[in-house]
């Protein structure tokens, strides 16, 4: 990695510019995961803590939509379930998402996915009503994607990739989620990303405003989320808090104090390259200085990948 780029990530905090390696330039406060897969050599020549654990937010989407896409014909798909999964996997729509959670099984999509692509880090979250509170790490992400790529069939692979690349600038409640890959990284790039700890919309001044619009939910059909209801874990917690003391014994070890920003997809005409960087930030940090912390340690770890796969240049 070079100077430069070191400095670049301290720019947006208050910590020393470290050179090398990539963590040491994130500022006190700041954890990081980071894996790169290159489809070509399959080879992760760049990675970091790729086995630790972070609340999915809504990165969990992927493994709704999976499940989902492979327990249904997708041919044979509802216009309502199909205009639900588009919205969810382009917008983020946490709705739509809800909707599908509690359909399809609740925590035991979560267990079917875990069983059906061999992850290892994983874990349904404790309350099944939150699905944002899912525990994954870096290197199960990467699977995931590899399973979507290489191994779903091709209409879920069609379905699930090509909503990805036509991920939108807005987030369907009001956040701008072009970060990390989408503003980093030159197209074509597919993108799944995830934010939680923000707040439940985004400061006042923010441009962004909702995109694609809601899908329409039969009446009556969210009844079942009446007795719990659905909570992604953005917000409405102690900003001290983890799943600690109470919590079930299988409880994942997740940090749920700080606000989460991860940046998922792929680069690449063919999807070449896979990235997945996952991010903890102190609470009260702001949405523009953790996207574009996040948008400059993705353009650090693409650089680290480039210096390693061609032999040039330095980190």
């Amino acid at each position: 990695m070079t100077f430069a780029a070191a400095t670049a990530l301290t720019a947006v905090g208050a910590a020393p510019a470290l050179a090398d390696p990539i963590t040491d330039a994130l500022p006190t406060g700041v954890e990081a995961s980071f894996v790169i897969f290159d489809r070509t050599t399959g080879a992760s020549s760049v990675q970091f803590d790729a086995h630790k654990q972070y609340r999915a937010a809504s990165v969990v989407k992927l493994l709704i939509a999976l499940d989902y896409l492979e327990s249904h014909d997708p041919q044979a798909i509802s216009f309502e379930d199909s205009a639900r999964l588009q919205a969810m996997l382009r917008s983020s729509d946490d709705d739509a998402a809800s909707y599908l959670w509690i359909e399809n099984g609740w925590d035991q999509i979560i267990e079917r996915m875990v069983a059906k692509l061999g992850l290892t880090d994983t874990m349904p979250p404790a309350d099944r009503g939150m699905w944002g509170y899912t525990a994954i790490s870096a290197a199960d992400v990467v699977t995931t994607y590899r399973y979507i790529l290489d191994t779903a069939s091709p209409a879920v692979r069609d379905f699930i990739m090509s909503n990805l690349h036509e991920s939108t600038k807005c987030g369907q409640d009001g956040f701008d989620q072009s970060f990390g890959i989408a503003r980093a990284l030159a197209r074509p790039a597919s993108v799944k990303q995830g934010w939680s700890g923000f707040g439940d919309a985004p400061e006042p001044d923010n441009e962004c405003a909702p995109e694609n619009p809601k899908p329409p939910i039969p009446p009556g059909s969210l009844d079942a989320a009446a007795e719990s209801p659905i909570v992604m874990g953005r917000d409405g917690i102690d900003e001290n808090w983890t799943f600690t003391e109470g919590a079930p014994p299988s409880a994942p070890a997740i940090n749920l104090g700080k606000r989460a920003m991860h940046t998922t997809g792929t680069v690449g005409e063919h999807d070449e390259k896979i990235i997945v960087l996952l991010t903890l930030e102190p609470a009260g940090t702001p949405w523009d200085v953790s996207s574009q912390r996040t948008t400059l340690l993705t353009k650090a770890i693409d650089l680290a990948h480039w210096s390693e796969t061609t032999g040039l240049g330095s980190y």
